[in-house]
């Protein structure tokens, strides 16, 4: 298997709130690095994982499918998923993909952290 062309870091913003920063690329050959940085991240006793978007360079139809999993797996654990930082293009993709009506989306970090800590 190629390497993913993905980096994917993780900030701690407060006891309830984590950031996954993305850039590079998701599609299928990223699955297994955010998946298990993702389940390490949902075993912690935090309330909020944010996606920060804004580094992503590409999105294929199999990094939607890992998307739909990160957000089972979130709910699952009782934890919210947020995203911020998309580009135009990818926005559009999450409205047609309804993506948008299940993951609550922001302009940028400073507003997605606004919207955890006045919930």
């Amino acid at each position: 298997m190629k390497n993913p062309k993905l980096s994917l870091w993780i900030r701690q913003v407060d006891d309830n709130t984590s950031i996954i920063d993305i850039q590079g690329e998701i599609t299928s050959e990223a699955e297994d690095i955010f998946l298990r940085i993702f389940d390490q991240l949902v075993s912690h006793p935090i309330e909020n994982i944010l996606l920060n978007f804004s580094g992503m360079s590409f999105m294929n139809s199999s990094g939607i499918g890992l998307l739909i999993t990160l957000l089972r797996r979130t709910k699952s654990n009782d934890k919210t998923l947020l995203a911020y930082g998309l580009k135009d293009h990818f926005r559009q993709v999450f409205e047609l993909t309804q993506l948008i009506n299940v993951i609550r989306i922001y302009r940028d970090e400073q507003e997605a952290l606004a919207a955890v800590q006045n919930a």
